[in-house]
């Protein structure tokens, strides 16, 4: 399957991609896609006509089309826990029947919605100032970035969230927030996670060591409302969700009561909206139309056809800074695996490395290495058509300037001569005139796709992450891998749990490797 993809891939690197415009007039619009409110372009890449079918026909003999609708249907695609892979239900608004053995979710979906909506009324009508989210992963990242990025419609109380079980973070958080007007969100499936339950209780301490009563001041998100319960939260404060939701798709339901709270509950729903939008065109559209599934045959084509390994998220919008650590988790915890399907090791490399900043700031940082490095990283550029500050619409014709810039700069690089050019007109001659042109000559011939989005919206940001969850999706079933699972990151914490006695010094340390044994006896001279 993949050898006619390699072939292409090794046809496909020496091409130069100004040489591909130059030879189709058409091509901006031929290699560009309007779904919904968002326009993907990715004609500055060095796939072509050839290219673009090879990848089509790999994702048709993977079976994506039947994947995609066994997912839509409630089918355990989660082989590895027997899991069906239901996120989308969380945003089906308009409550049409999804079956899990049998059984109508949408009923339960829904209710719990509505759940929702009355406690982030609650929350909002009540004096509280601020709401401390406290939870990790999928249960901080989501919500973290899209309250964010959302700050525009954010007319409720002051958000902050608590990820990292170094006490500098909720530290730093609480030492804003008065006690008497502090609400707090415990976001766990199990109500175990470690992190996050020592900072539950640090919160609680809070509360306690200022005069506060801790009745009403937490709500949990957790399947366990007996742990919950125990812990002093009642289940009238409980919003729980199935094990059919993966914690990085979790924003749409419960794990996503902070964002209510912060944009009400009808600009909660505009973001399902938007995401229920995306599962529609995912669903319905031929695979040559369909965005989610050409965002992940580009991903593939760079990553796996010519073997450039990293991704670059360049969102052109301060409000989205945290959507490249948003979509790191997505991708690298969903596709970040060794082990197909079937139990054997996958004959090719799969998930690429994700990390961004937003522009323009990373022009100031690493863009040097993407515009002259030696290695060629395929940058995903994002960007706006309208800013929600019209008085400063100025600064955003800039942004919209730099990030187009950039994009056409990575293509087009520069010249020996051109460069050389440019020193002459320096007054400089001879030697050092060359040796100075060299050092100004981009390479260019690099990739990038841009999309394009009218103004960010909550339904615009439900559009955006459920076509960048449906490209794991669609890059996952390619490369015969779950995407679902994530075991992982179990070694780490099992270890952890057993080297805490040791950094405490109630045990010793004698069946660890010397490496541990001597970090660990550093940390004992200073504790």
């Amino acid at each position: 399957m993949w050898n006619a993809l390699k072939a292409t891939a090794e046809v496909g690197k020496h091409t130069s991609i100004l040489d591909l415009f130059a030879q189709d007039p058409g091509r901006a619009e031929a290699f560009s896609l309007h779904a919904l409110d968002l326009l993907f372009d990715y004609s500055k890449t060095q796939i072509d006509d050839t290219a673009r079918n090879v990848l089509i026909d790999l994702a048709k003999a993977a079976g994506v089309e039947a994947r995609r609708e066994a997912m839509f249907t409630g089918e355990k695609i989660n082989e590895t826990e027997g899991r069906a892979v239901l996120h989308t239900a969380l945003r089906n608004l308009d409550g049409d029947a999804v079956l899990v053995d049998g059984q109508d979710v949408m009923p339960g979906v829904l209710d719990t919605l509505v759940r929702m909506g009355a406690l982030a009324d609650e929350v909002r009508g009540s004096g509280f100032t601020d709401v401390v989210n406290i939870g990790i992963g999928g249960s901080d990242l989501g919500p973290a970035m899209a309250y964010r990025a959302l700050a525009p419609y954010c007319d409720g109380p002051r958000c902050h969230f608590v990820s990292n079980v170094d006490a500098a973070d909720i530290a730093d958080t609480l030492r804003g927030c008065d006690p008497e007007k502090t609400l707090f969100i415990v976001a766990s499936k199990t109500f175990t996670t470690i992190e996050t339950m020592t900072n539950a209780r640090t919160a609680r301490a809070w509360l306690q060591d200022n005069g506060v009563s801790t009745d009403g001041r937490f709500f949990a998100l957790s399947s366990n409302a007996e742990a919950a319960g125990d812990w002093g939260i009642p289940s009238t404060r409980v919003l729980g969700f199935e094990d059919w939701v993966g914690g990085r798709y979790s924003l749409w339901g419960p794990i996503g009561l902070s964002l209510m709270i912060a944009i009400g509950p009808d600009g909660f729903k505009a973001f399902l909206r938007g995401g229920q939008s995306m599962d529609r065109h995912f669903r319905a559209a031929a695979l040559h139309e369909n965005m989610p599934v050409l965002l992940a045959l580009v991903g593939l084509w760079h990553n796996q056809g010519l073997g450039q390994t990293t991704r670059a998220v360049l969102p052109y919008d301060n409000r989205l800074s945290r959507l490249p650590a948003y979509l790191q988790q997505l991708e690298m915890e969903s596709n970040g695996k060794s082990v197909a399907m079937d139990g054997t090791a996958v004959p090719v490399h799969t998930g690429p490395v994700v990390w961004g900043e937003p522009g323009t700031n990373g022009q100031h940082a690493f863009y040097q290495l993407i515009h002259q490095g030696t290695r060629v990283v395929p940058c995903e550029f994002m960007v706006a058509a309208e800013g929600h500050e019209a008085d400063l619409r100025h600064h955003h014709d800039l942004l919209i300037a730099n990030c187009l810039a950039q994009s056409e700069a990575l293509m087009r690089g520069r010249s020996l001569d051109e460069a050389r050019a440019i020193m002459a007109a320096k007054g400089l001659t001879g030697d050092e005139l060359d040796r100075q042109a060299r050092h100004r000559v981009f390479p260019g011939n690099r990739p990038s796709t841009t999309l394009m989005m009218p103004k960010l919206t909550p339904e615009v940001l439900g559009q955006i992450i459920a076509l960048y969850e449906h490209r794991v999706f669609v890059e996952g079933v390619i490369l015969g891998i779950n995407s679902f699972d994530q075991w992982g990151v179990e070694l780490g914490k099992e270890l952890a749990t057993s080297l805490g006695p040791l950094v405490s010094g109630d045990v010793p340390a004698g069946d660890k490797d010397a490496s541990t044994q001597a970090l660990l006896g550093y940390v004992k001279r200073y504790s």
